[in-house]
């Protein structure tokens, strides 16, 4: 089975990516792309997600909500944008995916 990636950029993405990946029903891991933070300043991270258990539905929710909660935060949490890379190599940046376009990535 291949992955889906997630492209998680900007100065909170680590921690960003901790919480991606503790959502109930996703499973896996990260790195940290340090190429990219040594050009550009700016620190990337690429989760990749081997396994989902549970309703595609119920995850693209709590992906979005997810999402959201960093975009929107008054706490200093920041990420600059987000790109899932569904298995089948389609590309959807988070910015404004609705949760049906986040469902058929993943199922894809």
């Amino acid at each position: 089975m291949a992955e889906i990636k997630f492209l998680i950029e900007g100065e909170d993405s680590i921690a960003a990516t901790e919480e991606l990946l503790a959502i109930e029903g996703i499973t896996g891991d990260y790195t940290i792309d340090s190429e990219e933070a040594r050009k550009e300043a700016v620190i990337t991270t690429i989760a990749t997600i081997v396994g989902l258990v549970g309703g595609t539905i119920a995850i693209a929710e709590q992906i979005r909500k997810w999402y959201q909660e960093y975009k929107q935060s008054q706490s200093g949490k920041k990420i600059a944008k987000v790109l899932i890379v569904g298995r089948n190599g389609r590309r959807l940046l988070l910015e404004n995916a609705t949760i049906e376009e986040i469902r058929q990535i993943l199922e894809s």
